[in-house]
């Protein structure tokens, strides 16, 4: 069948300047992308990150933890410093690497697995005492990836080049149509809470009652905790997503 997808309405909650590839790949299997951003990005002021960002000369390694941190670190970088030739790159997931890449950068190091315990497995983040990190993230998230390599004897410091925020967005039209709505996709745990929030009381049992695709374990723990009642893990990015929505919805049709 060449197309798998057809005649089912799946809901994309990623970021607006986000959402294009999965969107385009569900309409190419035959389906609906029904754009709904649960998650907003807002870049931090570069100029609040310059002290930081005019000493990365002084640094042997910079570890990129998603394509938003691609994507606005290198622009606050660009703003106000240069990044040293002699650092060493570092992305968590293809999607951060795809991202490094399109921005120009060359050599960059990525795990086979998609989160920082994959990445801190890598030969070259074991043996790091003496070594000076920076680790490119939104404010606020998990602390594994600073404290193992602190553990490990190196100095890390964050820049924290963007920020998180739930949309203020009317969600009646999303709710009128939800009949339609075979599929949801989430990308973080953080957008499926801003989802239900943003549905309220009268749209979560509807949000639960629909199937969830994730693209991470971790991700599929949060939801379900949150009583979600069908969750697919798929492979990791717009692709992994895709692919998890076809197959499923060939083995039900």
């Amino acid at each position: 069948m060449n197309a798998p997808l057809a005649g089912r309405v799946v809901l994309v909650t990623r970021p607006a300047h986000q959402s294009a590839a999965l969107a385009e790949g569900i309409r190419a299997a035959g389906g609906e992308a029904l754009l709904f951003p649960a998650l907003e990005i807002v870049p931090v002021e570069p100029q609040s990150l310059a002290p930081l960002l005019t000493r990365l000369s002084e640094f042997d390694m910079a570890i990129f933890i998603s394509p938003n941190a691609a994507r606005f670190g290198m622009a606050a970088i660009r703003e106000v410093a240069a990044l040293p030739e002699k650092i060493e790159l570092f992305a968590v997931g293809p999607g951060t690497a795809k991202a490094l890449d399109a921005l120009g950068l060359a050599g960059v190091t990525m795990p086979p697995g998609q989160d920082s315990e994959a990445l801190l497995a890598l030969p070259q983040l074991e043996q790091v005492a003496g070594k000076r990190i920076a680790i490119f993230r939104g404010v606020g998230g998990r602390s594994l990836l600073a404290d193992t390599l602190r553990a490990r004897g190196a100095t890390v410091d964050y820049v924290e080049c963007y920020r998180r925020r739930c949309p203020d967005v009317d969600a009646d039209p999303l709710l009128q149509r939800w009949t339609d709505v075979a599929a949801v996709t989430i990308a973080s745990a953080e957008t499926l809470r801003n989802l239900a929030t943003m549905m309220g009381d009268r749209g979560v049992g509807l949000l639960r009652a629909t199937p969830l695709f994730v693209p991470h374990a971790k991700i599929a723990e949060a939801a379900r905790m949150s009583g979600m009642a069908e969750v697919i893990v798929t492979a990791g990015g717009d692709a992994g997503l895709l692919q998890g929505l076809i197959n499923w919805f060939r083995e039900h049709p």
